[in-house]
């Protein structure tokens, strides 16, 4: 099965003020679910009017210069809150998404596995949190590798990590 989340890039321009974002400027981004689809909004500081209650995960940065190579830097604390919020998503996007947070967060040891359970068909991963022992399940899409390339390189997009 094939997702295509449509992806938006930082747009350089804020969503409150419509002003365009200048570099060196400290911006604030936040992700949503508008219409089924990830949404992804830029702010400027006076116009960031602060995290939306629906907000998936929001991060702040400040604007790259044109010429400048960006540096990977992987929130976790943004990640964990972004497989917390899509616990509940029952959307196969939304599910593979999550799924390879949860990757992400296994790598980076925010979580650590502790079984599988099979239910049928399915096959959860069942994770633990090493610094608060909070369990969770993350149901397994069994995604092929080129899927699971392309959902990987999804989440980087969508949280402004490429």
């Amino acid at each position: 099965m094939t997702t295509a989340y449509p992806i938006q890039q930082h747009s350089r321009v804020c969503a409150a003020t419509g002003r365009p974002l200048q570099a060196g400027e400290r911006y604030y981004s936040v992700l949503l679910i508008e219409a089924g689809q990830f949404a992804r909004r830029d702010y400027s500081a006076e116009g960031w009017p602060g995290t939306p209650v629906e907000a998936i995960a929001f991060w702040s940065g400040k604007v790259p210069e044109a010429d400048q190579k960006r540096r990977l830097v992987v929130d976790d604390e943004l990640l964990m809150n972004c497989f917390e919020r899509l616990a509940e998503e029952a959307d196969a996007g939304k599910v593979q998404f999550r799924y390879v947070v949860a990757l992400l967060l296994l790598r980076r040891k925010r979580l650590k596995f502790d079984d599988l359970r099979r239910d049928g068909e399915h096959e959860y991963l069942q994770l633990k949190c090493p610094k608060t022992g909070q369990m969770f399940e993350v149901l397994d899409p069994h995604l092929s590798e080129d899927d699971m390339t392309r959902v990987q390189d999804e989440v980087m997009k969508i949280l402004g990590w490429e």
